[in-house]
């Protein structure tokens, strides 16, 4: 790792401004509510691209918050900076998804095990065959247990992180065969960037439509209300 490479192109932040760990959002208007819900003192560390992020500490210890951006091309250049140029170990995202299971309802947490995905992200490894992106088990566990202890709704399973928003030809009944519990966008990519780089991921998502029932929330409600996967995120700490 090389600390000159710091301020990165779409980060401005000079080496040692990040912390170690930080908890990502896709809404960067998510990142500045977080920091300034939780944080003591946040120091605002980035606006380049209006990709808000903010470092300050809770409960004394250092966490930074910052925007990842809509899908994986997005996610996966961000984390790759913050884990190859800043000295990042540990990303949390903290983000929204679309219910497949029918025990799911809105509110509700998803703690990504794995992420299945219709992307091609991986073909830049050159494997001889299909990775499989999986979350680091030990915040996963502590995730689970601390959902329990705070009385949460929450399943533990596959999510499928989707490069597209608006499919032509949706497959749902596919990935619900399968027993994939909800979709996103991001998590595959920035659990393979965790993998490459030998950090630490995992993906919080809270269930802000379902895909069959047809239950959804307003963007505001995404922006401000969903606070029990972000306090899951800070447990972690």
């Amino acid at each position: 790792m090389n600390k000159n490479n710091t301020p990165t192109p779409h980060i401005g932040a000079q080496y040692g401004e990040i912390a170690e760990t930080v908890i990502m959002a896709g809404d960067p208007l998510r990142a500045k509510f977080m920091a300034e819900k939780y944080l003591e003192n946040p120091v605002c560390f980035n606006q380049v691209r209006g990709m808000l992020g903010y470092t300050g500490t809770y409960k004394g210890k250092r966490v930074s918050m910052m925007g990842h951006g809509m899908g994986m091309p997005s996610i996966g250049l961000y984390t790759y900076e913050l884990y190859h140029f800043y000295g990042v170990k540990t990303i949390i995202r903290v983000g929204s998804a679309g219910a497949y299971h029918k025990d799911l309802h809105i509110g509700d947490l998803v703690l990504a095990q794995g992420a299945c995905t219709d992307s091609n992200y991986a073909d830049q490894y050159e494997l001889d065959g299909m990775f499989a992106p999986i979350g680091d088990f030990n915040l996963l566990r502590q995730a689970a247990e601390n959902c329990e202890k705070m009385n949460l709704n929450y399943m533990v399973g596959n999510v499928v992180s989707s490069d597209l928003f608006y499919r032509e030809n949706p497959n749902t009944k596919g990935w619900i065969k399968m027993g994939v519990l909800a979709v996103e966008m991001e998590v595959a990519a920035l659990y393979m960037n965790a993998a490459r780089s030998g950090n630490k991921a995992l993906g919080i998502l809270t269930i802000s439509d379902h895909l069959l029932t047809g239950e959804k929330t307003t963007s505001e409600q995404r922006q401000t209300t969903f606070t029990n996967m972000m306090e899951v995120a800070l447990s972690l700490l």
